[in-house]
């Protein structure tokens, strides 16, 4: 099971055990919630994103099994959520073997030779 580590978060405690589906159900809701608060019709954000109204429809009542991922992101920056698409995929943090040695302060580990007592 996957360990949340926004406590504030937990419904990503179970996300690894939901299908494919029940995620895009699940982002499809949490769409029309976004759009409903920020008081836009499925027509206006069909005209701003270039997104068909049919497309919106049946993401949000989470009908098929796909959206194409041009039309999430149209849709994401029609209700100013754009920044969770950088989220999905985070930075890769920077390994430690990849920095500079000058950077470790202090002792280095040093493994003895097999020979060596």
């Amino acid at each position: 099971m996957y360990i949340c580590r926004d406590m504030n978060n937990l419904y990503f405690k179970d996300l690894y055990e939901k299908s494919n589906n029940d995620i895009i159900v699940q982002l499809g809701q949490r769409f029309r919630d976004y759009r409903i608060a920020l008081r836009l019709t499925q027509k206006e954000i069909a005209a701003q994103s270039g997104v068909s109204v049919m497309t919106i429809v049946r993401f949000e009542r989470g009908e098929g099994s796909s959206i194409r991922l041009d039309n999430f992101i149209a849709l994401m920056r029609a209700i100013e959520k754009l920044e969770g698409i950088s989220e999905a995929i985070p930075y890769m943090p920077a390994s430690l073997y990849d920095a500079p040695q000058k950077e470790y302060k202090g002792k280095h580990r040093v493994r003895k030779r097999k020979n060596e007592k």
